[in-house]
């Protein structure tokens, strides 16, 4: 801020009136020992202090008015004093004084009114910084989401619903060279509480052998429902069931929600 912002912001006067907090009332010190014109404006109003003072008392109290005064003889030598006001002077002496007050008062409820400006842009700014982290966020899960779509190397098997689940579908992207698995569980329900999906790799022949190469857990918050599950030797289908919480070691099959063949 610049030393005419400052004299014309009404700070001074808040600062000789002893109405600032340390930390302000040191920066506005700090300032007046390098600009003389702050320091001529802070001495101006503190004679025009002791000048109102020396007519009328009740706006200061005797403490405040001998400190006020005393600064200023520490300054500039012995401060006269005022010889009591004729009558007209005393009404000037009334009305500036209530004016200086009503100033005072204004800056006061102005600088409240920024400050509480900057703290609702503070507010503001958190909450935009937050959104864009989570937007951020989602785009990069969108974006992890349409690469394993995308490859070419991954065989797609649609996996449909079953007696238990009609409705229901899933997709495997089973990349058979790294064999790095991922399911899409898109189609599935919700797992009622104290379920979870369980991914099995199957081999049909000579026998049926289901492998269990995963569970699908977080589902309510995984917003894509792409899930990467263990890694897959070698499979003839995919079949999703549904298991208590932390799986089986062999499929339900009455809980059976979909099975492709690759």
């Amino acid at each position: 801020m610049e030393a005419k912002e400052y004299i014309e912001s009404g700070i001074l006067e808040l600062y000789v009136y002893g109405l600032l907090t340390e930390t302000e009332n040191l920066e506005i010190a700090e300032l007046a020992k390098k600009n003389p014109e702050v320091d001529q404006e802070i001495i101006s109003i503190e004679k025009a202090i002791v000048a109102l003072s020396s007519s009328f008392s009740p706006f200061h109290s005797v403490a405040n008015f001998e400190k006020i005064k005393s600064r200023l003889e520490l300054k500039h030598g012995k401060v006269v004093d005022m010889k009591p006001a004729s009558s007209w002077s005393q009404y000037v002496g009334w009305a500036a004084a209530v004016l200086l007050l009503l100033g005072f008062g204004y800056q006061t409820l102005e600088l409240t009114k920024s400050k509480e400006a900057i703290a609702t842009v503070g507010t503001e700014k958190n909450k935009i910084e937050k959104d864009y982290a989570f937007l951020d966020q989602q785009n990069k899960q969108t974006e992890k989401s349409l690469t394993i779509v995308r490859d070419i190397k991954n065989t797609g098997v649609t996996l449909g619903g079953q007696a238990v689940s009609p409705g229901s579908f899933a997709k495997v992207y089973w990349n058979k060279e790294t064999k790095t698995t991922y399911i899409d569980a898109a189609g599935l329900p919700k797992p009622p509480k104290g379920m979870v999906y369980q991914v099995w790799a199957l081999k049909l022949s000579p026998v049926l052998t289901p492998t269990s190469i995963g569970l699908l857990s977080d589902f309510e918050g995984n917003s894509q429902k792409i899930f990467a599950v263990n890694q897959t030797d070698s499979a003839e289908a995919f079949g999703i069931t549904l298991e208590p919480a932390g799986g089986s070691l062999t499929p339900t099959m009455e809980q059976l929600y979909t099975l492709g063949k690759v």
